[in-house]
């Protein structure tokens, strides 16, 4: 189920709020707007997403299973299993973030933010080859504005591949 325009009013304020280097008012934040809209898979998903931006990746994680449990679809659904399969990657789990992107991957055909996170994927399970093929084939795909919502995600991840 959809949230209701004002409880979408109040995530994207959460959101537009959020200081990537300072993340723990939007934690807290979103631990508020959870108390006030109980087991919403919306909220879960953004407060799942605020550890993790904040390197919580454990506490994370159980926010995004029990957004899916809540019931997450469309695009919502994509976000989050892209970032979960990242927290899992970043958590050392590469089998299981590969699976989650197989499956993302499977379910969203059409996404090339999916692509570019399981190709990182790929390289932290020392799959380089894999890894650095699913990046070109999405750079030759490409013509879809979506990864751009990813943007300073991927600059970063570069960034870190770069100093590996």
């Amino acid at each position: 189920m959809d949230p209701s325009p004002e409880l979408e009013a109040a995530i994207a304020a959460g959101l537009q709020a959020r200081d990537r280097d300072h993340m723990q008012p939007t934690i807290e934040y979103f631990v508020d707007l959870l108390t006030k809209h109980p087991g919403d898979a919306a909220v879960l998903l953004e407060l799942a997403g605020s550890y993790d931006t904040d390197g919580q990746e454990e506490v994370a994680e159980k926010y995004y299973l029990r957004a899916f449990d809540a019931g997450l679809s469309g695009d919502r659904r994509r976000r989050a299993l892209l970032q979960y399969g990242s927290t899992l990657r970043n958590l050392g789990r590469f089998d299981e973030s590969l699976d989650v992107f197989e499956r993302a991957k499977a379910e969203f055909p059409e996404s090339d933010s999916l692509r570019v996170f399981h190709a990182l994927s790929l390289h932290a399970a020392g799959r380089a080859n894999d890894a650095l093929a699913e990046a070109l084939l999405v750079i030759a795909d490409c013509g879809n504005t979506e990864i751009r919502r990813y943007e300073a995600a991927i600059r970063g991840n570069a960034d870190h591949l770069r100093q590996s």
